[in-house]
């Protein structure tokens, strides 16, 4: 009889398959970590967002853009009326917009865009700056009408083309602890104070004031006046200003000297470099390499060389277009064009507009989380 080695083979055969199933399903489990693990580390990808203020919003006051898509995604209410400079703190977990006419800022949780508190920081705030839990922002209380007018020409501005100042009173720097939820302090600068920076050591305020014409440089604790600098002789209105990333080098727009100034580490004035009509935001490219600067009537983003401060190229962009951001990648930048009513996005690579984003309600300031370089921000 051939029954056993019939039986013998077939016990083999399912021996077999058996052995085969098993270690197959042993690699399925092998792998099944390495899957996980690829799928977790997508999902803790942060999303990046671009947060675009609009000054004559009273309903509404911020945009929010994925920049995945550039789409605008919601508007926050930010509770408050005319929204102008706006900061975001290390976290990005609270976003400080300062309120024209409520003379505060609103505080806002940027997951669920309610606002967790307004604090009043004096009349006429307009600037922002987040440095650890600490905002700084400026307010001008001479409020009065009109803003500082051209020594040579009297040139008049149009309507809502900039802040309604006067020069009589000094301008204050509120500086508000964001963990207390309160104004602790403040910080007297110059009449019509416009823009406001670090020091690379964090010790000193660097404060462009517009009215007087004058950079003034101050203690951060104390407030005392360390410096100030004259900038009539080279230009008038004083008003973006940036620090290069390895802090040795400051830089200051000069409105109506269609410059922007060059100062060294100790803030020495070394030299200026022309730009195109009335420039306003400043920013350094994350290596450091490149300056960008928005010129307002000249309608163009502008990038020049970091250390011969020869212009490379420039691109051509909206009405009244003040402040920008790079996206956190560094590859796209956004600048906001309030008389456009849009934001301008362009490839940084090619320096060329890639699409327009229609924001409402004149935007006036953009900034990017996770944090990024720009004329209001840095990271």
């Amino acid at each position: 009889m051939k029954i056993l080695p019939i039986l013998n083979k077939a016990r083999v055969s399912i021996l077999l398959l058996t052995l085969i199933a098993s270690i197959a399903g042993c690699s399925q489990e092998a792998a099944a970590p390495e899957s996980t693990e690829a799928e977790a580390s997508s999902s803790v990808t942060p999303s990046s967002y671009a947060y675009v203020t609009s000054q004559k919003s009273d309903t509404a006051g911020v945009s929010v853009i994925d920049l995945s898509t550039m789409e605008v995604i919601k508007t926050i209410d930010v509770k408050a009326e005319s929204p102008r400079g706006l900061g975001i703190t290390d976290d990005g977990k609270k976003l400080i917009v300062a309120t024209r006419e409520n003379e505060s800022i609103s505080v806002i949780d940027t997951d669920s865009g309610e606002v967790l508190q307004q604090i009043k920081v004096g009349k006429n705030p307009e600037f922002v700056r987040v440095k650890g839990t600490y905002a700084f922002i400026s307010s001008e209380p001479s409020a009065v009408g009109g803003p500082p007018k051209r020594h040579e020409e009297n040139e008049e501005e149009e309507e809502g083309e900039d802040d309604d100042d006067d020069d009589a009173l000094p301008a204050k720097i509120a500086v508000v602890d964001l963990e207390k939820g309160e104004k602790i302090r403040e910080i007297t600068g110059g009449p019509e104070t416009e823009g406001i920076e670090f020091s690379a050591d964090g010790t000193k305020l660097i404060i462009t004031n517009e009215a007087d014409n004058t950079v003034t440089i101050h203690d951060i604790e104390s407030g005392e006046l360390i410096k100030r600098i004259e900038t009539h002789e080279m230009g008038d209105r004083p008003r973006g200003i940036k620090v290069s990333p390895d802090g040795t080098t400051y830089l200051a727009t000069l409105e109506w000297g269609n410059k922007f100034m060059v100062m060294d580490k100790d803030f020495n004035v070394v030299r200026t470099v022309d730009t195109g009509e009335t420039p306003y935001g400043i920013a350094y490219d994350h290596s450091g390499e490149h300056i960008y600067v928005a010129a307002k009537k000249a309608k163009k983003l502008e990038v020049y060389d970091a250390k011969s401060y020869e212009k490379l190229n420039e691109v051509s962009i909206g009405d009244r277009c003040w402040h920008f951001t790079f996206t956190p990648d560094d590859k796209q930048i956004l600048v906001s064009c309030g008389k456009s009513d849009s934001i301008f996005v362009i490839d940084a690579e090619k320096f060329a507009v890639t699409k327009e984003i229609a924001i409402p309600d004149m935007p006036w300031g953009v900034v990017a989380y996770p944090k990024s370089m720009g004329s209001l921000d840095s990271k």
